[in-house]
């Protein structure tokens, strides 16, 4: 039975349940919610029980691209140019190789299946690159995921849908070009068309971020800040969608310019949505799965199966080669690839833009609907469950809990210490833990405070292993930063072995006992473990030092702190 003209409330309401119930069943036979839901809109959608019309769903169209809005921003918030210090070269060679590699298979898989036109060979093979920030964020928050992995899947999802998007719009103008439609447009224009999109959603966003921050400079509460933000969301959204240019891209900046501008604020900000994430995913990815059509998967799928397989070799050969190139960990490399599988919002989007430009055929329109939409809907089945295999291949699901030493994130490590005395090694290390942990603390009163206490006792517990630590002032839980020097640093030390490990702690007064099972569990671990040793002091990469420190392994004196249950 098709409700016509149901309310928008209504509609709402159905939807959310039918998410809620298919997302909770699909959990219990462990699989990601995101799959169930979409199946939930599949089987609601026009290939089953059609129970809405399609004008009742385009009345909806608002709320999906709020949803977008906001998925955008938390994804564009985690491209933080000090916590992506380290993780540069992971990802600007993925990002390379992911605009190469996925689009040349595709287009090569699109060509020879179809025996189509090179222009829709090259839009399809465009789209391709494309990845699902919604999908992805939304398992990494359900499965309560957090490490490297996590760090550089979604930084990467950000950066291949920036690059997605230019490279449709260069692949759109030269498919235009060759129906006749390019007017005056030379080679230079359709180089800089993409270009001139990016800096336009760039500065669009920037700036939303910029009012936003001002507007709030004075505001804490969670409420006044979630007022805030929303109308952000929605001014961003709106303008890119007033002058033409990518909301979704415009909404990311907005999230990498609050990310880079006021980094303590955004984590509050992430808070303020906390609360109703789980029913703006439900919703989201229901009514996605409504959209998907069973009609067009017939005379697009055998092209569509072939791209699909392209893309995924594409996907998972870029990420190996890349994480491989960038020596990354074997638990990265090996695994992210299947993050990267999910494709939904952007894809869809960059269809439409075809099906509204008149300069194609009916026919070829038609074509690239057909086929883009079954690829969709094929990677957004499986997506999320590849995305929760690499999660758990990778080490990183459940990882969102509290640990004993979760202070220490790739950012606040550095493997190549060097020092002639410990004083220096002290200094480089005291900058390293303000500058990554956002401190405004008085530096030369924090690094008074940690010299002061290694001149009355020495921090060298023995093993290679050094704790200088000191007072912090402000905050309300222990930072810290870590050193690692292969060769070793020559310092006085009870068992005269060199120091390879530095860890300078900043503890809040308020956290005098957790600062005492920090400091036990480094002696106990990295102080007398040989294994810890040996792996800690060679590692190669602040990335493997992290790994090291938070596996399954270190468990025993990393250990989860009571109260945070298990997802």
């Amino acid at each position: 039975m098709t409700l016509t003209e149901a309310n928008p409330l209504l509609t709402l309401a159905v939807v959310l349940v039918a998410g809620a119930a298919f997302g909770g069943l699909a959990r219990r036979i462990h699989f990601p919610s995101v799959t169930g839901q979409i199946l939930a809109g599949i089987v609601m959608g026009p290939s089953v029980l059609e129970v809405f019309d399609r004008g009742t769903l385009e009345g909806l169209h608002p709320v999906t691209h709020f949803a977008l809005g906001l998925i955008a921003v938390m994804v564009g918030s985690h491209l933080n140019f000090h916590r992506l210090r380290n993780a540069r070269k992971r990802l600007a060679l993925l990002l390379l190789l992911e605009a190469t590699l996925t689009p040349a298979l595709v287009f090569v898989a699109a060509r020879s299946a179809s025996g189509g036109t090179w222009e829709m060979s090259i839009l399809l093979a465009a789209m391709a690159v494309s990845t699902a920030p919604a999908t992805i964020l939304a398992v990494v928050k359900e499965t309560r995921s957090k490490g490297v992995y996590v760090k550089t899947l979604i930084a990467a999802v950000a950066l291949n849908n920036m690059a997605c998007i230019c490279l449709f719009e260069i692949a759109h103008t030269a498919a235009r070009a060759a129906q006749g439609a390019s007017g005056d447009q030379g080679l230079f224009e359709v180089l800089v068309a993409p270009f001139t999109q990016l800096l336009s959603s760039a500065v669009l966003g920037v700036g939303v971020a910029i009012l936003l921050v001002i507007a709030t400079k004075r505001v804490l509460s969670r409420e006044r800040l979630a007022t805030a933000s929303i109308i952000a969301i929605l001014l961003a959204s709106g303008l890119a969608d007033y002058i033409g240019v990518s909301s979704l891209l415009s909404c990311m900046f907005l999230g990498m310019g609050l990310a880079n501008i006021t980094p303590n604020k955004d984590e509050t900000g992430h808070a303020v949505f906390a609360d109703f994430q789980g029913a703006i995913f439900a919703i989201f990815f229901t009514l996605a799965g409504m959209e998907l059509d069973f009609e067009y998967a017939l005379p697009g799928g055998l092209v569509a199966i072939l791209i699909v397989v392209a893309r995924f070799v594409g996907k998972i050969g870029s990420a190996r080669i890349a994480m491989s190139l960038a020596g990354a960990t074997e638990r990265v490399k090996r695994n992210l690839g299947y993050g990267l599988i999910p494709q939904a919002g952007v894809a869809v989007g960059l269809i439409l833009v075809i099906q509204e430009d008149h300069t194609f055929s009916d026919e070829f329109r038609q074509l690239i609907l057909a086929v883009g939409l079954t690829v969709v809907l094929l990677n957004e089945i499986v997506g999320p469950v590849l995305v929760r295999f690499g999660l758990s291949r990778s080490g990183d699901l459940g990882q969102d809990r509290a640990r004993l030493i979760d202070f220490l994130h790739e950012e606040n490590i550095v493997v190549d210490l060097r020092a002639d005395t410990k004083e220096e090694a002290i200094q480089q290390l005291a900058e390293v833990l303000i500058r990554s942990n956002h401190l405004t603390a008085d530096r030369d009163r924090l690094l008074e405070s940690i010299l002061a206490r290694e001149k009355e006792v020495s921090t060298c517990v023995g093993g290679g292993l050094a704790v200088p630590h000191g007072v912090l002032e402000e905050g309300d839980g222990i930072v810290g930063a870590m050193g690692i020097s292969r060769e070793g640093l020559h310092f006085e030390s009870p068992d005269g072995m060199p120091i390879h490990c530095m860890v300078v702690l900043a503890t809040p007064p308020t956290q005098r006992d957790r600062h005492l099972e920090v400091l036990a569990a480094l002696a106990r671990a990295i102080g007398t473990d040989p294994n810890v040793q040996r792996q800690l002091f060679t590692a190669k990469t602040p990335a493997h030092a992290y790994e090291i420190l938070h596996a399954e392994e270190s468990e025993d004196f990393n250990y989860f702190l009571e109260g945070d249950d298990e997802p």
